[in-house]
């Protein structure tokens, strides 16, 4: 598989969950553009020459958000950032950091970066965070030696995340490695001739380098009142 064929999926869709995440991918400057910001950094995100949403009436979205507004935006640019995440799948994990002792705001941060998917991307073996969970879902890494196709698995400090041997010659490797406009955070450790990564420990809010700004408080706020 090509660096082509995974981002931009070329691969013959066989169900209606195919053609959904297909659709869903496809659409990913789409978030960008409703969000107004460049949520991932991109260098070729549409919200660099263009910084109003989607469709005819992208122009005129613009104004003053209520609180509900903001809070809401708040949610759908955090869990758009880690794939678009489905309500149902953020709102499980939001659930769960809920139900954990301190800040609900920062377990929900904690949670995310703990993804598979999200490692992998953190670790630069991956492009983006769409290309990163089809990496998993493909079966291109393993855990701790053992090959996991889940890209919502939650790894734990200490796990290893390893590229499989038959997987690391992949052109989209090559091509994540090449990227100057992101770094690998200090909570993971990645050997790049191995291609292996160790998730070293959760992280803060302030430790997660997010291109936009992130404000899980206001998603917070958002369940609180829905």
């Amino acid at each position: 598989m090509t660096l082509k064929d995974l981002l931009i999926y070329k691969t013959p869709v066989s169900s209606k969950k195919d053609r959904h995440l297909t659709k869903r991918t496809a659409a990913k400057h789409k978030i960008d553009r409703r969000m107004g910001e460049n949520i991932w950094g991109r260098p070729k995100s549409p919200v660099n020459k263009r910084e109003y949403g989607p469709g005819q009436h992208g122009q005129r979205r613009k104004g003053k958000l209520s609180d509900f507004g903001l809070q809401l935006r708040a949610k759908q640019k955090l869990k758009g950032y880690y794939g678009d995440l489905t309500e149902k799948q953020f709102r499980k994990i939001f659930n769960i950091a809920d139900k954990e002792r301190g800040d609900t705001g920062e377990k929900l941060v904690g949670l995310l970066e703990r993804r598979l998917d999200a490692v992998v991307y953190r670790s630069k073996f991956v492009p983006t965070i769409f290309a990163a969970r089809q990496f998993v879902n493909h079966g291109h890494v393993m855990v701790n030696g053992k090959k996991v196709n889940i890209p919502s698995f939650s790894v734990k400090e200490g796990d290893i995340i390893e590229v499989r041997d038959k997987s690391k010659e992949m052109a989209l490797i090559v091509e994540a490695l090449a990227l100057k406009e992101r770094d690998v955070p200090e909570y993971i450790e990645v050997d790049f001739k191995k291609m292996t990564a160790k998730f070293v420990r959760i992280p803060e809010l302030s430790d997660v380098p997010y291109p936009a700004i992130m404000e899980p408080n206001l998603v917070v706020e958002y369940y609180a009142k829905n």
